[in-house]
């Protein structure tokens, strides 16, 4: 690939204004005083809240304080804790080897779910082998926005359903991994999986937008996404808060 797959993205109506307006939220996390010192609070809080929002989108019946209190209680919620956990370790496979990140991610998510030979594989269903190699040969020469990129890997993988049954989770960890992994969150303090419940009337929607393959479809889920990576900057200045007030 010579041109850059996705650089057209952001030409699409409403595009790089929501782009734009996510990259300035979550500058403004980054940009606080207080970072420096409770990165470490505030990611593993992150963590905990975008898991539980993704096992709740999958699913899953647990509420926020209920996890507090009484731990994972959901195959779906255990998994997706284990994802969050394990996004740091995986920042260097998924920009060297993506196809086996992704398949890390899948034996974390769905190990309570499905039988050891299928840990860490896709679907066998036809074509969706063939996307994923076409989705990490578009990873490994794409410089879009961080954004983009995490839309893009979102989409493919929850449209193509590409790793049952756990699918949805796989994504949204790949999506969060991409933002890390890209520079935008370093520190992984965005849980924008709490975004996407937040925005969750829309979520189908503009999935469904987006696996149309036309041009109002893709950019409404670009724009949705980035409009969750908003509400999860939102999400963790509230973190914040939560902190300083002890």
């Amino acid at each position: 690939m010579s041109a850059d797959p996705l650089a057209a993205l952001l030409e699409l109506d409403g595009v790089a204004e929501s782009v734009s307006r996510a990259r300035a939220a979550v500058d403004r996390v980054l940009g606080s005083r207080a970072l420096p010192r409770r990165s470490a609070d505030v990611s593993a809080e992150s963590a905990l809240r975008g898991a539980w929002a993704s096992a709740v989108l999958a699913g899953a019946e647990l509420s926020l304080d209920d996890l507090r209190r009484d731990g994972p209680t959901d195959p779906v919620m255990h998994g997706a804790l284990r994802v969050n956990s394990a996004v740091a370790e995986l920042v260097d496979p998924w920009r060297r080897a993506p196809r086996q990140a992704l398949a890390r991610l899948h034996a974390l998510a769905a190990a309570d779910l499905t039988g050891p030979d299928l840990l860490g594989r896709p679907s066998s269903r036809p074509g969706v082998a063939e996307r994923l190699d076409v989705l990490a040969d578009v990873l490994a020469v794409t410089g879009a926005p961080a954004v983009v990129v995490a839309a893009v890997v979102h989409g493919e993988l929850l449209m193509l359903d590409a790793f049952p049954p756990v699918a949805g989770v796989v994504a949204r960890g790949a999506a969060r991994l991409t933002l890390v992994a890209r520079g935008l969150d370093p520190k992984a303090v965005i849980p924008v999986e709490v975004g996407h419940l937040e925005l969750r009337a829309g979520y189908e929607v503009a999935l469904a937008g987006y696996g149309s393959g036309t041009r109002a479809g893709l950019g409404g889920w670009l724009v949705h996404c980035a409009e969750a990576v908003e509400c999860g900057a939102r999400e963790s200045l509230a973190v914040f808060e939560a902190l300083r007030r002890g």
